[in-house]
């Protein structure tokens, strides 16, 4: 009697790790959808930005689609790190990769943060008017839409899971949605009011939030875990 008694609270015990463990399961292949969507989203809205920006020589578009190459860069490595969880591989090998990536995410960064200062400047001393792009707004319109939505689908998939890394990728969604509506409103105006200067302004915004996502993303590269607080 006395087995059959503790038997009863152990069964139920593991029905819930089987439980738990399946709907982390699910919610790993729901996040691999996920980085799936991002890394389209990302590499049309990197191409489509940076076009756009060289046609209508708009330092605000180029800058914004650059930040595209670097989520880009990081959706790839969280899919693959997903990916690998996933299939049951090595934890150690996705780890390794990761840390690569975070290190070449940090100095891209860096590097486009020193593009737009110089390069802003530049071209507020010499008078380089962009034009106005119907594609450009377009872009940073879409992101506006898409990114709240993608990282709220993001953040039900991370309850589950639990991942730093899915965390740190759910704060660059939501980041790059703020830069689209930086970049949406210096176009916007430039291409409704001919206020070309606009998007000189919204660039040094975008620099804000660029400044705050290298800083983060350097602190991660030296191994220091700045979204420890969320989800």
């Amino acid at each position: 009697m006395g087995t059959s008694t503790h038997s009863v609270p152990d069964r139920i015990v593991s029905l819930e790790v089987v439980k738990l463990l399946s709907q982390r399961r699910e919610a790993v292949r729901f996040g691999v959808r996920l980085e799936v969507v991002t890394v389209v989203w990302m590499l049309a809205e990197a191409g489509l930005a940076i076009g756009a920006g060289l046609v209508a020589r708009s330092l605000l578009l180029t800058a914004f689609g650059f930040d595209s190459v670097i989520e880009l860069v990081s959706g790839v490595t969280l899919l693959w790190r997903l990916s690998s969880e996933a299939r049951g591989s090595s934890v150690e090998r996705a780890e390794g990769v990761e840390r690569r990536a975070t290190w070449i995410s940090a100095v891209l960064l860096v590097l486009l943060c020193l593009y737009v200062v110089f390069v802003g400047l530049a071209g507020l001393a010499t008078r380089l008017r962009p034009e106005g792009s119907l594609l450009g707004a377009a872009v940073a319109g879409a992101a506006v839409l898409v990114m709240p939505i993608l990282a709220w689908q993001k953040r039900r998939a991370n309850m589950a899971i639990g991942s730093p890394a899915l965390r740190a990728d759910i704060a660059e969604t939501i980041t790059c949605a703020y830069m689209a509506a930086a970049t949406l409103a210096g176009v916007a105006l430039n291409l409704l009011a001919g206020w070309w200067w606009a998007e000189y302004v919204a660039v040094f915004v975008l620099l804000v939030f660029l400044a705050r996502e290298t800083i983060e993303a350097v602190g991660a590269a030296l191994g220091h875990d700045s979204h420890d607080g969320g989800q």
